[in-house]
């Protein structure tokens, strides 16, 4: 999946609320629109489309057909918005320097030429002949994971399912050890929580690059071992790599690992967990889908426009741009929120309603355009096989009374926890 960028990290204090009332109107940041971000996304669609946002630093873009063209639109660069170092203290600017270096060269943050030529190379293991291979191997995983919690009664669907699945399959496609890979999982969580966060402090951006220096130096020693032996993973085809000069960089290399790994976990863990809610909120679909397990192909493109996980994408304009009316200057951020795309009725009849049978669920979950998420095919098998073989193992599986909390990140939409009695068939059928 994509991942959407961070404005600069912000080291003042918070702000007091009448304060933090002028600077965010919509009170984008209040607890009650980490929840529930759609009727916010809905005021700023008619009341504001484009928005100048004090509280990110940015022009929240929020209806779908203006969200569409802005991924197809020169002039919004991905590659500058990950240059948010340039602008901060020098002292600053100097600690983080790694992390940008690091980031500056993940595909999702370039423009073309520089996009097109990382990004072939990867799509190689993305075709979806290739994916469809693995389809045996993740429903073997995910068999395996809920073996584990079925004699207990209860489960937590993201610690239990949706954050080892993607883990482990992303573990495999890129050729990390199998006693390895839950190690990955506390970097990605670090990368998620900088990468989705409206305003990263320095403490979240400190824990990102600690990550990330940690991430480089494992995959140096990775690399070292599939230089000497090669496999049939990711890593070994970009190694190998030698088309029209294509060659990856050390840095491109080790950036192009750590964005996979984020990409392949982060948000995909969020996609299951997100998708498992929403079914158990809405019984009659959850029933329907369960009857009628063939449904699960327009299921999942539903649920990604539901509740999608990657909430919004950041460009920076190259040169002054006017949108409805609006204009945005040079230099600006502007965020493109799929969120509220994905919810704007002008394209969804009726949107805040989940319907499996929907028609022409044109979401934009993945981006558009060049930026289209490489790994989308992959997503959705790991997504299919989750919610098919747990609706067919748990039927009558019910959200424990626990309060849900919904994470600080605006940009990457999930839960901390998401607490499940299973209260029925807990052996496989």
């Amino acid at each position: 999946m994509n991942s959407p960028d961070a404005p600069k990290p912000d080291a003042t204090p918070a702000a007091t609320p009448a304060a933090d009332a002028d600077l965010d109107p919509f009170r984008l940041q209040s607890p009650e629109t980490l929840a529930n971000p759609y009727p916010v996304y809905a005021r700023l669609r008619e009341e504001a489309p484009v928005y100048f946002s004090a509280a990110y630093n940015g022009w929240l873009i929020t209806r779908y057909d203006q969200v569409a063209a802005g991924f197809r639109d020169p002039r919004l660069s991905a590659k500058r918005s990950s240059a948010f170092v340039t602008k901060l203290p020098e002292d600053v600017r100097q600690r983080l320097e790694p992390l940008r270096r690091n980031l500056a060269s993940w595909a999702l943050l370039l423009d073309p030429p520089e996009h097109t030529r990382i990004r072939s190379l990867i799509n190689k293991a993305f075709v979806p002949r290739l994916v469809e291979g693995l389809r045996s191997r993740v429903e073997a995983l995910v068999t395996e994971l809920l073996d584990a919690v079925a004699p207990t009664g209860r489960m937590d669907v993201l610690r239990d399912l949706g954050d080892l699945l993607p883990l482990l399959v992303i573990g495999e496609v890129l050729g990390v050890p199998a006693e390895d890979r839950h190690r990955l999982k506390g970097w990605s969580n670090a990368l998620g929580g900088f990468l989705g966060s409206g305003r990263p402090t320095l403490e979240i951006a400190g824990n990102a690059l600690a990550a990330v220096a940690e991430l480089e130096d494992y995959f140096r020693g990775v690399i070292a071992v599939r230089r000497q032996s090669p496999g049939s993973d990711l890593l070994s085809q970009l190694l190998v790599a030698e088309e029209q000069g294509m060659i990856l960089g050390e840095q491109e290399l080790l950036s192009t690992c750590c964005m996979l790994l984020f990409g392949g976990h982060e948000t995909t863990k969020n996609l299951i967990g997100n998708g498992l809610l929403a079914l158990l909120r809405n019984p009659s679909e959850r029933e329907a889908l369960r009857a009628s397990p063939a449904l699960i192909g327009p299921a999942t493109e539903e649920l990604l426009r539901y509740d999608s996980p990657v909430q919004w994408m950041s460009r920076v304009a190259l040169e002054d741009i006017e949108l409805d009316g609006v204009r945005i200057p040079k230099g600006d951020r502007a965020f493109l929120v799929l969120g509220a795309a994905n919810r704007d009725p002008a394209q969804f009849p009726d949107p805040d309603r989940l319907d499996f049978r929907r028609t022409d669920i044109r979401h934009i979950s993945f981006g558009l355009g060049v930026h289209y998420c490489a790994g989308a095919a992959l997503a959705r098998l790991e997504v299919q096989a989750a919610i098919v073989t747990f609706l067919r193992r748990f039927p009558d599986a019910q959200l424990s009374s626990a309060p849900l909390t919904w994470r600080q990140t605006p940009g990457v939409r999930g839960l901390t926890a998401i607490p499940v009695e299973l209260t029925a068939q807990s052996s496989a059928s």
